[in-house]
């Protein structure tokens, strides 16, 4: 602290600055009104913030977060209600507080940013822009005492001399690319989707499942074009990776055993430790991924697996108005990491029976030492028939005192509270509205079917305006800036509705969104991810990665031209042609990233059967 005491000293002895009020307090984000009585003085994202970098020839620092993420609630309580380090930001830097869910744009620019120059990503995310909007430093997480230094150090830098600073800033990423429209190949997008499947299997992990070797996230763009390919042309190798992750994700501890609903992402490569935030975007996409799994490759347990999904979305994540919201934190009411979800042997042994606490960790193989701060978490499932041998039972006996167990742990949850971000989001509930589009095909549930239309009804009637859509709404206003990736989907999801309810006027819905897309994202040779980007730099980008989601620029390509094949509209289909004759080269070397863009070059060319 001696540290921060001195930085803090120093730099209030070089210069002065013009005192800012936190406007946070009350804000309708979740995220945000948690910042609003930090001694910081966070303003919001938008041209006012760089408005007074300019006037004041200022630093922007920027900090992006979210309501469930963990690593963002302790540099809250570390860094950001520390009345010296929130003198260093107030008084040097215009501290702008982001809500990554409000501006997804600017939070996918960002993160390209520091992976870029660090080689790594996550939340918080904080970076430091130029009174022009230009990417100068990126920082992570880091304990107080680090982050007063670095603070410290980027305002000496700034200080001594803007203009080189600046101009280093504007050297970061190229804003313009070169016409290489070439004529679609059918050979050659046939070639890609060979080359992903290649370089997939490469990295597939066939003992633990998944990809790569470190934490261990869905991916389910890819693992969806995976099980595309497997339906079209069945393959051992590919059903071994889909089956070996499928099970991972759905036996071990990315998977709520007790609640259901699947957490973020895992930290271990075996699927062992989660951060224990739920985002609605996570549940939608496997939802539906393990839906048409059960289908395509003949197993009911996954059918099963996306079944329960839809009844958490409908039991923890539905909103009054019958649509789903943002996120469950990580974080209990008492800023516990986790602990809503665990079970330490105090509250074993007090809730259940000797029976069925020796069964409960027979069967889930409890250690004597909980593996969390918090309790147990169920990860490790064994077959009762095991369980039955190693204690001597009846496997029947084992089923229904293991059932007896299961129902008890539900009911402790059920006295615990746990904090949840209520946005509606755009994008993100035309994933929902996919997933129960789904489960009502499969199953004929009229729940799923009923969630389906009051999803469907609340996007067209709220976020969509005839024009433009919203990303969210709040008191009737606007609330964050919608993205390419939300009107994508919402076509896409409103094509899905048309198709399954028989309503050609929804199609038509889907065309007008896919109309507005075209004409405020796409330029001649790239896209943007929102309308007017005050972020600088990165403007326009050739094509999108798909990352957590599928890249916005591949789903309303693939949209286009599904509509315009069922519209008979040719311009769209041109269009779409057009901007899929590009980046060949790095399509072939980055094939993994790309597999959104790889379907839609299928469907353009009808490569596929059914296509």
């Amino acid at each position: 602290m001696k540290l921060i005491a001195g930085l803090v000293l120093w730099c209030c002895l070089v210069g002065q600055a013009v005192a800012l009020n936190n406007e946070l307090a009350s804000h309708p984000s979740p995220y945000l009104a948690l910042h609003g009585d930090d001694p910081v003085a966070w303003q919001e994202w938008g041209p006012e913030a760089f408005a007074a970098a300019q006037r004041e020839n200022k630093l922007v620092y920027v900090s992006v977060g979210y309501f469930s993420c963990h690593w963002c609630h302790v540099m809250q309580d570390e860094s950001y209600k520390h009345p010296d380090i929130a003198k260093i930001l107030n008084r040097h830097f215009i501290p702008v507080k982001v809500d990554r869910e409000l501006q997804p744009a600017l939070d996918e620019a960002l993160m390209a940013f520091v992976q870029s120059t660090q080689g790594r990503g996550g939340w918080p995310l904080n970076v430091f822009l130029t009174p022009e909007g230009y990417p100068l430093y990126a920082v992570l997480y880091v304990p107080p005492e680090s982050f007063a230094e670095v603070i410290g150090k980027i305002h000496a830098l700034w200080r001594e001399d803007p203009q080189r600073i600046a101009a280093v800033a504007r050297q970061h990423g190229p804003n313009g690319f070169a016409d290489r429209s070439a004529d679609l190949d059918a050979a050659a997008v046939l070639a890609l989707g060979n080359i992903f499947e290649e370089m997939t299997l490469g990295v597939a992990d066939t003992f633990e499942g998944g990809f790569g070797n470190q934490s261990r996230f869905p991916h389910v763009p890819q693992l969806d074009y995976l099980l595309h390919r497997y339906d079209h042309t069945p393959n051992a190798q590919i059903r071994e990776v889909l089956e070996t992750t499928l099970d991972a994700m759905a036996q071990r501890g990315l998977h709520d055993h007790v609640g259901s609903g699947f957490f973020r992402y895992t930290v271990d490569p075996g699927w062992s430790v989660p951060h224990f935030e739920k985002m609605l975007y996570d549940n939608a996409q496997l939802a539906k991924l393990y839906l048409n799994a059960g289908r395509v490759l003949g197993r009911a347990d996954y059918s099963a697996v996306g079944f329960a999904a839809l009844d958490f979305m409908l039991t923890a994540m539905q909103g009054n108005n019958g649509t789903m919201i943002a996120s469950l934190s990580a974080i209990d009411k008492l800023g516990r990491e986790g602990a809503y979800y665990l079970f330490d042997d105090d509250a074993l042994a007090q809730a259940l029976t000797p029976d069925e606490e020796r069964v409960l960790r027979a069967v889930w193989s409890l250690p004597d030492a909980a593996a969390f701060d918090y309790g147990h978490l169920l990860v490790n499932q064994a077959p009762p028939e095991l369980a039955a041998m190693q204690l001597g039972w009846a496997p029947d006996e084992i089923e229904r005192t293991l059932a007896s167990a299961m129902g008890k742990l539900r009911g402790l949850r059920s006295d615990r509270s746990l904090p949840v971000d209520d946005k509606v989001l755009a994008g993100w509930n035309a994933l929902a509205m996919e997933a129960f589009i789904a489960g009502a095909r499969q199953s004929g549930e009229a729940i799923y079917a009923q969630t389906a239309r009051r999803i469907k009804r609340y996007i067209e009637t709220v976020l969509w305006d005839g024009d433009q859509l919203f990303r969210a709404i709040s008191g009737g206003a606007a609330l964050g800036t919608v993205a390419l990736s939300d009107y994508a989907l919402t076509a896409r999801a409103m094509l899905a509705f048309s198709r399954w309810a028989n309503t050609p006027g929804d199609a038509e819905l889907a065309h007008q969104i896919v109309l507005a897309a075209w004409r405020d994202f796409h330029r001649s040779n790239g896209w943007q991810r929102e309308r007017d980007p005050l972020l600088k730099g990165s403007e326009l980008h050739e094509v999108l990665r798909d990352e957590a989601m599928p890249a916005g620029d591949a789903v309303l390509i693939e949209v286009s031209l599904e509509l315009a094949r069922e519209m008979n509209l040719p311009g769209l289909t041109e269009m779409a042609r057009s901007a899929l004759n590009r980046f060949w080269d790095e399509l072939r070397t980055e094939a993994f990233f790309f597999p959104s863009r790889i379907r839609a070059l299928e469907v353009a060319i009808g490569a596929q059967k059914g296509s």
